[in-house]
């Protein structure tokens, strides 16, 4: 199987792809939903459940500073001078080509999480739960002046900083156990044995960039990658130089032969419910404090103080039989392979990564007069060094009767402000939920979100 070079390289494709995780924050306060102890351990149900396979909980949620909308542009050119309707931002007749995009750093993160099998259980003096995911998590970081020498052709020198992704993909097999110590204290905790599929790293330190007289750049820049995958290996290729005699190598692809585990690891989730009064309640949890550590390290990096690079070049985004939406974004790959400039430098062995932290804390009120109502206001930490953020989260949750319930939800994080819902069927026999942490809003005609800050979670079990 042939694995294009995106895995440590398509930064500007991460707008474009909606990946993503922990379940639904909507939901943190609500007591009916199934999955409360994925948010925090300590959390119980009065209700044992067996999720139906894969369908049984799934998550996928996308955060961003700029997305699908900001890359892919209507064309300017259209109809007079192309048949094109779309291009890229990259388009030399956009008059607004940066308008999307901070000025500073422009982020990208994404998670997914799909419940393979998973169950939960009253026994053991406490609540009880087992499951078994597959998870996937990227994050990426272009710098404001990268997109800026994208889209110029000026004499200047351009001082771009730090370029930045990372992605990782693992399963999980968990075991949970939550019970009361009194009447106001309840405790919990998780622990999982990881297996690692996959995990790639780019970063670019001081990134610098001057225009030649060629239209083509001179380019500076301390680059590394660390991939580590089963099967996997580096495709190199060679070329000349543009304004001296001779030739280089540099990565130009990847492949991934018979690919499988390459990784394990542990990792725990702590929890704690304290209940004030009837009224009021504490909450905290520190979910995924753990690690994998890695038979493989495929290494490579920029061995040239500078290089030759011709620029990124606009991709038209109308679709052909023979080149979809994914071959487009290939070619811009390989724009990023060639800047990036990366020479292998073979297996260097095992490495350890962590897979990121997060921070659950909340405080949640029941309205004395209607019980059935409660507000809930949480603050979320994610604990991963350059893709760290912080979100707030109000909320507001109702369950007028013993098999509905519902929770409606305002938050202001490191990317945007957005509302959330979800609702919650639990009749005898059956749960059905439905979410949203970030309403998802339009598509484009490949069904990718035209905002980046968009998540979608749903779940089918059988409960008793």
């Amino acid at each position: 199987m042939k694995l294009n070079i995106r895995c440590i390289t398509s930064l500007i494709a991460l707008a474009a792809m909606p990946v993503v995780a922990q379940d639904i924050n909507t939901a943190y306060f609500d007591e009916g939903f199934l999955y409360q102890h994925s948010l925090n351990p300590a959390a119980g149900n009065e209700q044992n459940y067996i999720a139906l396979p894969i369908i049984g909980n799934m998550n996928i949620k996308m955060m961003g500073d700029f997305g699908y909308n900001d890359v892919v542009r209507k064309n300017p050119l259209y109809p007079a001078m192309s048949d094109k309707k779309m291009t890229s931002f990259l388009n030399p007749y956009l008059n607004d080509a940066l308008d999307g995009f901070n000025t500073g750093d422009n982020r990208i993160s994404g998670q997914a999480k799909v419940a393979v099998l998973s169950a939960g259980f009253k026994g053991l003096g406490g609540y009880n739960t087992l499951e078994l995911n597959v998870r996937a998590k990227i994050n990426g970081v272009i710098p404001y002046e990268l997109l800026r020498m994208a889209c110029d052709l000026k004499n200047e020198h351009y001082d771009i900083g730090t370029v930045r992704a990372d992605g990782i993909a693992f399963s999980e097999l968990a075991f949970g156990h939550s019970r009361d110590i009194n009447d106001k204290l309840r405790l919990g905790a998780k622990l999982k044995l990881l297996l690692g599929i996959g995990n790639a790293s780019l970063k670019m330190d001081n990134v610098q960039a001057d225009l030649n007289a060629n239209d083509s750049w001179t380019v500076a820049a301390d680059a590394e990658s660390h991939v580590s995958m089963k099967g996997f290996e580096y495709e190199s290729g060679t070329k000349e130089y543009d304004i001296r005699p001779g030739e280089y190598q540099y990565v130009r692809d990847v492949n991934v032969h018979n690919g499988g585990l390459d990784g394990i690891g542990l990792a725990a989730d702590l929890g704690l419910i304290y209940k004030i009064n009837e009224q009021w309640s504490l909450r905290g949890a520190l979910l995924d404090l753990g690690f994998i550590n890695w038979k493989h390290d495929f290494y490579a990096k920029n061995t040239a103080e500078s290089f030759n690079f011709n620029g990124f070049h606009d991709v038209s985004m109308k679709k052909h039989d023979d080149e979809n939406l994914e071959a487009q974004t290939d070619r811009y790959v390989d724009q990023m392979a060639d800047f990036a400039h990366l020479v292998d430098q073979g297996d260097q062995g095992g490495r350890t990564t962590g897979i990121g932290a997060t921070l659950n804390v909340g405080a949640s009120y029941t309205l004395p007069s209607y019980k059935p109502l409660s507000f809930g206001l949480l603050a979320t930490q994610r604990i991963n060094g350059d893709y760290s953020w912080t979100e707030g989260r109000l909320s507001a949750n109702i369950t007028p009767n013993n098999w509905f319930d519902a929770a409606l939800s305002f938050s202001v994080s490191s990317f945007a402000a957005s509302l959330g819902w979800m609702v919650n069927f639990h009749p005898k026999g059956f749960n059905f939920f439905v979410g949203m942490d970030q309403l998802l809003g339009k598509c484009s005609k490949e069904l990718i979100p035209l905002n980046s800050n968009a998540s979608i979670s749903m779940g089918c079990n059988i409960v008793w």
